[in-house]
């Protein structure tokens, strides 16, 4: 009789694993009988109905069991490892060879007689017309014992080695730890909403995602559609949901100064530092905004807009706002760049209206930077732009009422918190814009910002004209430049960008070498400047102000300017080795031109041959200048786990769920836990939820300073 053990079992005491495998297992954070069992397959296989290989036709993808026959690794002329050709065999004679690109390791590894299963698609011999093979194919060696019931006769869940610990061993282990699982183990999802939704139980679905029914659909399994599947796929992000709920009512039950905004002063305070007619997403989103304004909760709301769209003038309209009801107001920025951009514009558009405002940044001179902390301190500063410099421990405000913090996705949690945390000493917390020109799906919105309201401008200002995108090559490159300079001769200015600063081994141009090649060779005539990341505050902003005042015509720059740089007279943009940037970066890129009335053309260098994804980030470039387009194309080609350059999905502790696929049940999983969590009488259900989850669950759905 076998006996059931705790899901926080150490995973050594499982049978197939013991010590030396759990070392292996620590290295991808498993630890506990808990963790092998959300260590899910990444596909599964009929092992049921194998296919003979006398039936196989090309671009087939099929499942063979075979024994080998022979096998030898032939080096490759092309490369400097082998293509590894084997011969096998099955049960009714018939013959199939397979191939193996960079398959030496394989040589030694396979004798004849063995038994194996394949998996993979079948072609045709591009050598040999007349005769099929399998390249590259799923191989697991079954050993020259007689399977047991894991390998063959029902559907095989196969799963990603780790290390030498191969699937056919994982599989023997997972089934070990699976008849461990005992009957009474806790369910997460709350009984009610489960049975409404007419899920499994959790060790029934656990049970079954890892072993399958014989006569579940295999397409169903591969799609992650089965009733298991999408069972632990909705408790992870009802989990999460959980704790972005919990995150929400925290924060409205804290006390912040409830705005006067419908006073005529106010009002006329806003007109006045208008320098243009706001577009009406504008009007839109400002009314939402002052909305949450004249509540006593905080504001916790995100801005999405597009390059160009406005959200600076309507978050500095929100800052008028706390200013005319005698608070202050910070503007955070994630580099000094973007920093100094944001304070330049603020102080010349709230000129008209006599406020003060103050730039705090690390590159100030100590003497400067002491008097500008008194100011802050005193009041007298009235709206403070700065970078993280705004969190240090020296910087204490008189009476911060609003903060707005933009591109949050390049500050941590904790940062931002600390911020907010500066107006905890008045008794009252912030309100809170988050401004982002990073286009974010809703998928994706749910997942990262689910503790925010969402307002959206999608409104360009009008007199913008529509940037031409069109991809170039290397020797088209006398032809671009020609373009450039007639840009430059009729008065307006360029970017060049660069992916490097200097010389590396990845053969890409750099931007230092560039600028003086180009300042020599190609454009001798013109004014050339050089910015990048590793000039100081000073030097980056000397360059940027000439530029700003035409005095630099052509900017050679790396993605420095990819945020922020806001100059109207520049018109047109190279970006060489286009093939090497992401599409939100390429996006942010060319957001630095077309902010006038003027035609702007952005041109895209890359080679000839590059790989599909790279190809279909410069079409869908060329293709739209939509940021949301971009962004579902980006999140398509990228992941989830990618979209912000970080392993996003797993930083949210999904294991099998992904927002991309699973939209529709991120949004039933948050419809469900922001009501589990609004209705009073599940107070109590609620609690006893979070008393269950085990330390690591919590941690994993930032639940533990909650629960």
């Amino acid at each position: 009789m076998l006996m059931t053990l705790s899901l926080q079992t150490e995973v050594r005491m499982i049978k197939g694993v013991g010590p030396q495998r759990a070392e292996l297992l620590a290295k991808r954070g498993i630890y506990t009988l808990e963790d092998l069992l959300a260590y899910l397959p990444f596909r599964y296989e009929d092992r049921i109905h194998f296919s003979n290989i006398r039936d196989v036709q090309p671009n087939g993808i099929y499942t063979i069991r075979a024994q080998v026959m022979s096998g030898q690794a032939i080096p490759n002329k092309f490369s400097h490892n082998a293509i590894y050709h084997l011969l096998v065999q099955d049960s009714v004679g018939g013959l199939l060879p397979c191939k193996f690109f960079h398959g030496g390791y394989l040589e030694g590894r396979l004798k004849p007689g063995q038994q194996l299963v394949l998996h993979g698609k079948v072609e045709i011999d591009k050598l040999r017309p007349a005769r099929l093979e399998m390249i590259n194919p799923q191989l697991e060696h079954l050993g020259n014992e007689e399977p047991d019931s894991t390998e063959v006769g029902r559907i095989v869940p196969i799963y990603e080695a780790i290390g030498t610990f191969g699937s056919r061993a994982i599989r023997r282990a997972m089934y070990a730890a699976v008849q461990l699982l005992d009957t009474g183990m806790p369910d997460f999802l709350p009984e009610t909403l489960r049975a409404r939704l007419g899920y499994p139980s959790r060790r029934e679905a656990l049970t079954h995602v890892h072993f399958p029914a014989s006569e579940e659909s295999l397409e169903a399994l591969n799609t992650f559609g089965t009733s298991a599947q999408q069972r632990l796929i909705f408790e992870e992000f009802f989990l999460y949901q959980l704790s972005l709920a919990l995150d929400r009512k925290s924060a409205r039950k804290r006390n912040a100064v409830a705005f006067r905004v419908r006073e005529v002063k106010v009002r006329e305070a806003l007109k006045r530092i208008l320098p243009f007619k706001p577009t009406t997403a504008q009007k839109r989103v400002l009314a939402e905004i002052a909305c949450d304004l004249e509540k006593p909760a905080p504001m916790n709301r995100l801005l999405q807009g597009d390059v160009g769209s406005g959200k600076t003038i309507v978050a500095l309209q929100a800052a008028v706002i706390a200013i005319e009801n005698g608070c202050q107001a910070a503007l955070m920025a994630p580099t000094e760049i973007l920093a100094v951009q944001h304070f330049l514009s603020a102080r010349r558009i709230l000129a008209p209206g006599g406020y003060r405002t103050e730039l705090l940044i690390s590159g100030l001179k100590s003497a400067e930077k002491t008097a500008v902390l008194e100011r802050i301190r005193s009041g007298e500063a009235q709206l403070v732009v700065g970078t993280h410099a705004l969190i240090e421990d020296q910087v204490q405000f008189a009476r911060l009422g609003f903060v707005a913090i933009d591109e949050q996705h390049r500050f941590g949690v904790l940062q931002r918190k600390r911020l907010m945390d500066k107006a905890a000493s008045h008794g009252h917390a912030p309100h809170v814009l988050v401004l982002t020109a990073t286009p974010i799906p809703r998928t994706l919105s749910l997942t990262l910002y689910g503790d925010l309201d969402v307002s959206l401008l999608d409104e360009l200002p009008p007199g913008r004209t529509p940037i031409r995108t069109r991809l170039s090559s290397e020797p088209h490159l006398p032809g671009v430049w020609e373009s450039v300079r007639r840009a430059v001769e009729a008065g307006r200015q360029a970017y060049i960008v660069y992916p490097v600063i200097e010389e590396s081994k990845l053969e890409l141009k750099a931007a230092i070498d560039e600028y003086k090649r180009l300042s020599k060779e190609v454009f001798p005539k013109q004014s050339l400047g050089l910015l990048h990341g590793r000039l100081s505050s000073e030097e980056k902003e000397e360059v940027m102000q000439r530029f700003r005042k035409n005095e630099v015509q052509i900017l050679v720059a790396t993605t420095v300017v990819e945020v922020g740089v806001d100059v109207p007279n520049a018109t047109a943009m190279v970006i060489e080795h286009a093939e090497r940037f992401g599409l939100a970066q390429l996006h942010q890129l060319r957001g630095r031109i077309g902010r006038g009335a003027e035609k702007s053309h952005c041109i895209l260098v890359a080679p000839g041959r590059m790989t599909e994804d790279a190809r279909a980030r410069l079409e869908t470039m060329v293709r739209t200048a939509n940021g949301f387009e971009i962004a579902e194309t980006d999140l398509l080609l990228r992941g989830p786990g990618e979209f912000f350059g970080t392993r996003q999905s797993g930083d949210l502790g999904f294991h099998i769920a992904n927002p991309i696929r699973d939209k529709d049940l991120l949004e039933q999983a948050r419809r469900e836990a922001f009501a589990f969590v609004d209705e009073a009488q599940q107070a109590t259900a609620l609690e006893g939820l979070l008393r269950m989850l085990p330390a690591e669950w919590q941690r994993r759905y930032h639940l533990a300073r909650i629960g």
